[in-house]
């Protein structure tokens, strides 16, 4: 399975909030969800971006004449891309010397990625870290994830992964199997809610998330807390009446932010629905309504 490959979009070192102890965590492209808040747009597509930063732009030309589909032209003082034209192939960025243009999404092997996750295990030793896979949806690169969860294993790397829950039960089970710890995203109880504001419905969702209990996963539940989205009384008490039948003790609360506007003017696409974060009045009484139930809550990261 060494040459077994996938697409990442990022690779962070050093990680403090995507499990215990410092992490490496793997962004793997593409997700089944379009979540109206999504923080990370660059992820949801499984093929590579482009993203351009005007402002890092110092208008050489160099993307201009690099350009072999005559995708870039200038329009007044600086080069656009015609999107109907561009074919992804990286021509512009290869050349960008300022970094305005980068190419989001590469393929690497089992193998190579292995490579570049063991040169962590000394972190990992001294934490208790090790590596994330997070996206996107990992599990929409079901054979990546699994070689890569296996490989892990074989070098004594402990492993995480970071899932919407969004997958065939089938494949939910084979794959989140080879992991020791699951990072399920929760977000709203009601199905028709759930479908409005991500694309798709949540029966399947929470049926992998009983399956990862029942299987004896290790399991922290995280809820991104949006505004006017899924943090009325309802839908709060609705997730802990699921939470707390299912047998789920850990729990993190994950405020909304806004980092994610920023790449989608990279993006050069439509921008998420307007959200105000939560105020930290909000986020403390929330947790007090959680750990009052007798979960163990965290807030943030």
């Amino acid at each position: 399975m060494s040459n077994t490959t996938g697409t990442l979009f990022n690779l962070m070192r050093f990680a403090v909030n995507d499990g215990p102890g410092i992490r490496t965590t793997v962004f793997l492209k593409g997700c089944p969800l379009r979540c109206s808040w999504c923080h990370n747009p660059e992820g949801q597509s499984p093929k590579p971006q482009l993203m351009f930063a005007p402002e890092r732009c110092i208008c050489c030309g160099e993307c201009v004449r690099a350009c072999p589909h005559q995708a870039l032209h200038w329009v007044g003082e600086g080069p656009v891309r015609a999107a109907e034209r561009c074919q992804l192939c990286g021509a512009c960025c290869a050349v960008c010397v300022s970094e305005a243009r980068r190419q989001i999404g590469y393929q690497t092997t089992v193998a190579d990625l292995v490579k570049e996750i063991v040169r962590d295990r000394i972190v990992f030793e001294e934490s208790g870290g090790g590596v994330t896979f997070s996206g996107g949806e990992p599990l929409l690169q079901p054979g990546f994830l699994s070689a890569m969860l296996a490989a892990c294993r074989l070098e004594g790397i402990r492993s995480a992964v970071d899932t919407c829950g969004y997958a065939r039960p089938e494949t939910f089970s084979r794959v989140c199997g080879l992991a020791d710890l699951l990072l399920f995203d929760l977000k709203l109880m009601d199905e028709e809610r759930h479908r409005q504001c991500t694309g798709s419905g949540n029966t399947m969702i929470l049926e992998n998330l009983r399956c990862a209990l029942a299987m004896g996963k290790a399991v922290i539940v995280r809820i991104p807390v949006i505004p006017g989205v899924n943090d009325d009384p309802e839908n709060i008490g609705a997730t802990m009446n699921f939470l707390e039948a299912a047998g789920v003790r850990n729990v993190v609360l994950l405020p909304y932010h806004e980092t994610g506007k920023e790449k989608y003017r990279r993006l050069e696409s439509a921008g998420p629905m307007k959200f105000t974060p939560p105020p930290e009045e909000q986020m403390a009484g929330l947790g007090g309504q959680f750990a009052a139930r007798g979960f163990l809550v965290r807030i943030g990261g």
